[in-house]
């Protein structure tokens, strides 16, 4: 079985583990672990785990991270993952439409330079009459 996660998932799991990492503290980062995953992906998670349940799942994998290294936590997550059957994918199509918003707003600052622009020249010719 593959799970796909968007990127926004990554990045808000990256987030809170730099979180946890300053912190000290794990709860939150299982809650926010646990919300990048859909009630079916959690259920067909919990069929595949030797505990049944999926938070004592995410708890044994926070207690093996380090709490120090993000990309160690996403390591024993995959891995832990890898070992019940299901390969953790990563989708790119969040990026690509980040790349679009990001597009829309340089346009959207060309056009506001735009009109910067044409008033900056209208009021020079004012300022010559």
């Amino acid at each position: 079985m593959e799970i796909f996660l968007e990127k926004r998932a990554v990045k808000h799991i990256r987030l809170s583990a730099e979180e946890a990492i300053e912190e000290g503290e794990t709860d939150t980062l299982r809650e926010d672990i646990a919300g990048v995953f859909s009630d079916e992906q959690i259920e067909e998670i919990e069929r595949r785990i030797d505990s049944g349940d999926f938070h004592d799942f995410l708890a044994e994998i926070l207690d093996e991270w380090s709490v120090e290294d993000v990309d160690e936590l996403m390591e024993l997550l995959e891995g832990q993952l890898a070992d019940a059957g299901i390969d953790l994918k990563y989708t790119a199509q969040d990026l690509d439409d980040e790349d679009d918003e990001d597009d829309e707003e340089d346009e959207e600052d060309e056009e506001d330079d735009d009109v910067l622009e044409d008033d900056a020249f209208s009021t020079i010719d004012e300022e010559e009459l």
